[in-house]
């Protein structure tokens, strides 16, 4: 998969994991890591530039002595995942076409 490809699929997983409700940066990584591999290092520039774009918020809460970072999915956000689900429907018709016509035809 191409890298760009990659870092958009990324940006809605990250997204689709906070319509279930808040996290935190270390539970995102758990949740996301379920369907692709991620690091934290490669997650907070996700984070930073989905609440850039206004898809989430943020906010903090004090646990065990220390403040944690809370990831809130918006309206935006929301919007974003909806539109990947309407989009990947037409790209869904796309690959079963492309399938069908290539089916048999394979070059090794």
């Amino acid at each position: 998969m191409d890298i760009q490809t990659k870092k958009g699929l990324l940006d809605v997983v990250v997204l689709s994991t906070l319509i279930k409700g808040d996290s935190y940066g270390y539970k995102i990584v758990q949740e996301v890591s379920r369907v692709v591999d991620i690091s934290e290092s490669t997650l907070y520039p996700i984070l930073r530039r989905l609440e850039a774009a206004a898809a989430l918020t943020t906010y903090s809460v004090e646990h065990r002595g220390r403040l944690r970072k809370y990831y809130k999915l918006t309206n935006e956000g929301y919007g974003k995942v909806k539109l990947f689900i309407e989009d990947w429907d037409e790209i869904k018709r796309v690959y079963n076409f492309i399938v069908a016509n290539a089916r048999g035809k394979w070059r090794q």
